[in-house]
């Protein structure tokens, strides 16, 4: 099992206007004791890949995955993708990666119906799905689906479907899947078969009701620190690892740790936090 982590626990989810530069991130991920990253929104980290490898290999980082995020039901939007999935290839290609994670675009929905699609918006999406996977397959490179809140794939019956209507593998974000009071253990001794990366992430219990409430929206629980520190959310994710070590899973864990907007910690204190609390439950 290999643990890594991510841009966006830095706070980076675009290209640009971020405040932490491509080599800033890679000093801090690497200083926080990880020894993987995800590549980070495309072009985040620039696309020559010579220039990449260096830095990752100066501080002794390996690549295990792309994340890319686009607006799944938008049959507008098919040759968008097609075009950002062939720069994906591509740099992963020559990177040595073999992982591209693939999530809707909660920002697609309104604030009113968010993950809301119709039957035509639902088979817009599944298609799409199937293409990127063909297309990320002609690189040699396997695509995961990430199921993820405010979005058209978020619930166990919206994933269940997805899973039946597809043969992609799951990325599973255990933060994601809680995110709606959905049991994650329970879930993942079901499709098993289906998760070919993880994603690990917890949700603070308290900020997650006043959503179940009705009382504050997806995408604002995000700025009021719905995603907790891995030791401190309401999914055990002590048991989480153990099941892992269990069924022997030997694939990628990335810590996602979203921050909020008045974060009392800083994002190089919480990963290295998370990753303290993660080695001793894999034996590291």
């Amino acid at each position: 099992m290999k643990l890594g982590n991510a841009p966006c626990s830095w706070g980076v989810f675009y290209p640009t206007g971020n405040r932490i530069t491509a080599t800033g991130y890679l000093d801090a991920v690497a200083q926080a004791g990880y020894r993987v990253t995800e590549l980070g929104p495309l072009g985040f980290l620039g696309e020559d890949a010579a220039w990449i490898a260096g830095e990752l290999q100066a501080r002794g980082l390996e690549l295990a995955a792309a994340a890319h995020v686009h607006t799944l039901a938008d049959d507008t939007s098919a040759p968008s993708l097609t075009a950002a999935l062939d720069r994906q290839g591509r740099l992963l290609s020559a990177l040595g990666a073999q992982h591209l994670i693939l999530m809707d675009e909660s920002e697609f929905y309104p604030a009113k119906a968010q993950g809301v699609v119709d039957e035509a918006g639902w088979q817009t999406a599944m298609a799409m799905i199937r293409a990127a996977q063909a297309q990320m397959a002609s690189y040699g490179i396997t695509l995961h689906l990430h199921p993820h809140v405010g979005t058209c794939i978020e619930r166990e019956g919206q994933i269940d479907r997805m899973l039946a209507e597809t043969d992609v593998t799951l990325c599973f974000d255990t933060g994601h899947h809680a995110f709606w009071d959905q049991d994650v253990l329970a879930y993942m001794d079901r499709v098993w078969d289906r998760i070919g990366f993880m994603h690990l992430k917890n949700v603070d219990a308290a900020v997650r009701a006043r959503v179940l409430a009705g009382e504050l929206g997806v995408n604002d629980s995000f700025n009021h620190g719905v995603m907790a520190p891995l030791e401190t959310g309401a999914v055990d994710i002590a048991a989480v690892m153990r099941f892992l070590v269990q069924r022997r899973y030997d694939g990628y864990c990335i810590v996602e740790q979203d921050p909020p907007a008045e974060a009392q910690a800083t994002p190089d204190s919480l990963a290295r936090q998370n990753l303290d609390f993660l080695l001793p439950l894999i034996g590291g």
